[in-house]
């Protein structure tokens, strides 16, 4: 795409008009009947209640809701049809989202509709997207004494409306600038469908291995117990410990470690969550100075062992080894003595590197591939969003400036 020749080849000499979008579409907030406790129903015959918990992050539509009102909310509330915009007007304000339901809207949204004679559903939806759009509309809240995105500042948003003076060209041009957009839109979810798949496949062959080479004959390797190979306990720092800037890492149950100015261990050691999300998971592998939560463990592993060796079989058995040996029907914390006795093998210290060297290789080739992942899904993204907002840099007289 040769840039803006592209754009002005597109227009071929039409002129473009500005319009206030209040001019060319119905714009309303929305309503909330009180106290809603008293109108939600399950009734099948109920109207959806549409809230921000039912846009799902990078979505274009609404197609579900988690509640309903019944017929009586609906009258106090604001009915919209399938087709029509809303935009929050609080949190995420200025973010559209397109029905694909029937529903109802409180009084945290603001709807867009009675606009089809002009604009192309998918044109508006691209230029709402839009960074000079956002811009606008927080140049808006910021400048003035209001403090969120009211109907009467949505109003005054003006629309390109390419050769306003013939419909059907109009439309028709609207429609190979959706066209071009949505190109780059299907291509990033293409590469992300084909980037997963090569994830999970990576993952499932790298498991596969992984459990075969961790497989031993019972009679052939030695066989410890956690306990007796390893050191095992917990540390003592709470969550709401956590600094922003602090000088050591400090692990807590998730995924994501924080940051604390003191530190408690100085050693190798593997780390798993004792409740949470991630129970009896392997999330960390700590080398040198760091902190630890109350309700983490650290298995740091003696001299028969190889510390990588004991966390490449921590991480592929102890998982399914709590659900084995607890007595619920799911984990929901650990305690040290499930810890204790989990079994290991314990092959020569040459033997637990050439599996290390191994395991190692897989494990960085799964997780490049995982980093890789957000990365080129952003890039992607970063290219739709130059070749969007270059399609909607439409000439725009000072006349008509925002």
């Amino acid at each position: 795409m040769s840039e803006l020749s592209y754009l002005e080849k597109l227009l071929d000499g039409a002129e473009v008009g500005w319009k206030s979008l209040g001019n060319i579409a119905k714009i309303q907030r929305g309503a909330s009947p009180r106290p809603i406790a008293q109108f939600i129903t399950d009734d099948v015959d109920g109207v959806p209640w549409i809230k921000i918990g039912d846009t799902k992050s990078g979505s274009k539509y609404v197609k579900e809701t988690e509640q309903k009102i019944n017929k009586e909310g609906a009258k106090k509330s604001r009915i919209l049809k399938k087709g029509d915009f809303i935009i929050s007007n609080s949190m995420s304000f200025g973010r559209p989202y397109i029905l694909d339901i029937e529903g109802a809207i409180h009084d945290g949204w603001a709807s867009i509709s009675e606009f089809e004679k002009t604009l192309k559903p998918d044109f508006l939806y691209h230029y709402l997207s839009s960074q000079s759009v956002q811009s606008y509309w927080l140049s808006k809240i910021n400048s003035g004494s209001v403090s969120n995105l009211n109907s009467d500042i949505i109003k005054t948003l003006l629309i390109p409306i390419p050769c306003p003076d013939n419909q059907e060209r109009s439309l028709a041009i609207q429609s190979e600038i959706v066209r071009i957009l949505d190109s780059f839109t299907a291509l990033t979810a293409e590469l992300t469908a084909e980037l997963t798949a090569e994830l999970t496949a990576r993952k499932k062959q790298y498991n596969y291995y992984r459990d075969q080479l961790l497989s031993f004959n019972e009679n052939k390797v030695e066989w410890k117990t956690l306990g007796e190979v390893a050191e095992i306990g917990t540390g003592s720092h709470d969550t709401q410990d956590a600094v922003e800037d602090g000088n050591y890492i400090f692990y807590a149950r998730g995924r994501e470690p924080l940051k604390l100015n003191v530190f408690d261990f100085d050693e190798t050691a593997i780390i798993t969550a004792g409740d949470g999300a991630g129970v009896g998971k392997v999330f960390h592998y700590a080398q040198g100075k760091y902190a630890l939560h109350q309700r983490a463990y650290r298995i740091v592993p003696g001299e028969m062992m190889e510390p990588r060796f004991v966390y490449h079989c921590v991480a592929s058995h102890f998982y399914a080894y709590i659900q084995k040996v607890s007595v619920s029907s799911s984990v929901t914390s650990l305690r040290r003595p499930m810890f204790l006795d989990f079994p290991i093998p314990v092959p020569s210290l040459t033997e637990q590197a050439r599996l290390v060297t191994i395991l190692d290789k897989f494990d960085a080739l799964t997780n490049s591939i995982t980093e890789g992942l957000p990365r080129e899904i952003a890039l992607r993204q970063q290219q739709y969003e130059y070749y969007r907002d270059l399609l909607f840099s439409f000439p725009k007289p000072d006349a008509v400036s925002q």
